[in-house]
């Protein structure tokens, strides 16, 4: 059997949404297909912190996280890029001077830096484990580095987004909670290539399994994509084969029917 480069994401593919763990026959399909001589990693717009847990708990080797730009292999973060600073940048500053609270992660880690509590009054709190520094005089230019942020307003702005914040066109925008956008990395399939050329892989041999309009990016033309039956209708459209639900052991099922195991 020819090697295969399997990419996974995590939240509703890997794991059940209802209680964040992975689905116990999508747990044993990655061991059969690491057992089968192939090659599997995560691939999640989490940031590498975030991701790590997840992938440590359930024996990963190799890992494309933060968006694409950061990479694990054989357990050891290699790179872990952050956003481009001047477009970064040029969007904080659009965002505060229009009224909006924004919070700066610039570690890798659950802290955030914000000059205010205007965040928190418009959004609400970050939902995840955060920690919060709230300094007065912050400013991003003195560290010269933003992983991601977190801007106050709401998806139900989406249609308007450019007419409001123009900055945020070469940035990746993301809501994955309705209260508060996420900027993030948006480089999938950047990541899938960079880690095919650290491992020695070929694109013609990646098989990827997504379920949500994030997934697009590595949703490539040269790779193999499966879209699980509890995904967005516009990746089920871009996929090569929708498989049943995660939770009705989608991945298994796939895995076993082409034979990969």
């Amino acid at each position: 059997m020819k090697k295969k480069y399997f990419f996974f994401d995590i939240d509703g593919t890997l794991t059940d949404r209802a209680t964040g763990k992975i689905v116990p026959s999508a747990a044993l399909a990655v061991q059969k297909l690491k057992e089968a001589g192939h090659f599997v990693a995560i691939n999640t717009g989490r940031a590498h912190y975030k991701a790590r847990k997840f992938f440590d708990e359930n024996g990963f080797d190799n890992m494309v996280c933060n968006g694409g730009k950061a990479i694990v292999v054989n357990r050891e973060l290699v790179e872990n890029s952050p956003l481009v600073f001047e477009d970064a940048l040029k969007l904080y500053h659009e965002a505060i001077d229009k009224g909006y609270g924004v919070l700066v992660a610039d570690e890798d880690s659950d802290l955030v830096r914000t000059r205010d509590f205007r965040f928190y009054e418009q959004a609400g709190i970050r939902k995840e484990p955060t920690t919060y520094v709230i300094d007065g005089n912050y400013e991003p230019e003195k560290k010269g580095i933003i992983y991601k942020m977190y801007i106050s307003i709401p998806q139900s702005e989406e249609s308007r987004l450019l007419n409001i914040l123009p900055s945020a066109e070469p940035l990746g925008c993301l809501w994955f909670e309705p209260e508060y956008l996420l900027i993030q990395q948006d480089a999938k399939k950047e990541g899938i290539l960079r880690m095919l050329e650290l491992v020695g892989g070929e694109s013609e041999d990646v098989v990827v399994f997504g379920d949500d309009t994030n997934d697009l990016d590595m949703f490539a033309e040269e790779f193999y994509k499966v879209a699980m039956g509890n995904g967005h209708p516009l990746l089920k459209a871009a996929a090569d084969e929708v498989a049943p639900a995660n939770v009705d052991d989608g991945i298994y099922k796939v895995c076993e029917k082409n034979g990969w195991f």
